[in-house]
């Protein structure tokens, strides 16, 4: 079984029938909304209702046949499952090189529990260790932006769409994908980014995650937040 589908098995027991689910974006999240697909198509749950994380999760989840419903109708997720880029020993997160990082970190700030799966490769000593954060900005005047990351040690580069022209998130802003050397300080560093007109959001998820199923060759590791 490829390791990201058995994470995405690992999370399923924490899904009850007549709960609320936010529905992560990715590739790993993809497996989980399978499952939970074939789960409902099976009645081995029932009443469940999604809350997708992006349009492509949204898309999905219809093609699975999940119900679903919106923050509006229902505030409170019983619970999100998604993927991460990053998950360092405190189970800080990088995540949104898939470009939802915004409406993924609404729906988890909106649920009791925030499981994350993902395979070995994902955990790293230190956040930015393997890839860069995500910044979401405004498209007003964002080539401004590029020396204000700079300012905060990172080398930002504009993420652009397959013709060239500006990738454009679900939410119609631009995204700076910033290469730290590491985060020493990811509370401080996300308190500098949003203190800043313009930066939307970033990828750095702090104390959201409850725990995270992570594939690794002997098996799944589960990771539980201290």
């Amino acid at each position: 079984m490829n390791p990201k589908q058995l994470a995405a098995q690992a999370a399923m027991p924490h899904v009850k029938s007549g709960m609320v689910v936010g529905l992560g974006t990715g590739s790993t999240a993809d497996f989980f909304l399978i499952a939970l697909g074939d789960a409902i198509a099976k009645g081995t749950l029932k009443n469940v209702r999604g809350i997708p994380t992006s349009v492509q999760s949204d898309r999905r989840a219809r093609e699975l046949g999940i119900p679903l419903t919106t923050l509006n109708e229902c505030p409170h997720c019983d619970i999100t499952v998604d993927g991460a880029d990053e998950i360092d020993p405190k189970l800080t997160l990088i995540k949104g090189l898939g470009g939802a990082l915004l409406r993924e970190k609404i729906v988890a700030q909106a649920s009791s529990t925030l499981i994350i799966i993902a395979d070995a490769s994902k955990i790293v000593p230190a956040l930015g260790s393997k890839c860069p954060l995500p910044v979401e900005v405004a498209p007003f005047c964002y080539q401004t932006h590029a020396a204000f990351l700079e300012s905060l040690g990172s080398k930002p580069v504009l993420r652009r769409g397959a013709d060239g022209n500006p990738y454009v998130t679900d939410n119609g802003n631009y995204i700076y994908d910033c290469r730290f050397a590491s985060i020493s300080d990811p509370v401080g560093l996300q308190k500098k980014l949003k203190d800043r007109a313009g930066v939307v959001e970033s990828g750095l998820f702090i104390g959201l995650a409850t725990m995270a199923f992570v594939a690794t060759d002997d098996g799944v590791k589960t990771m539980k937040k201290e």
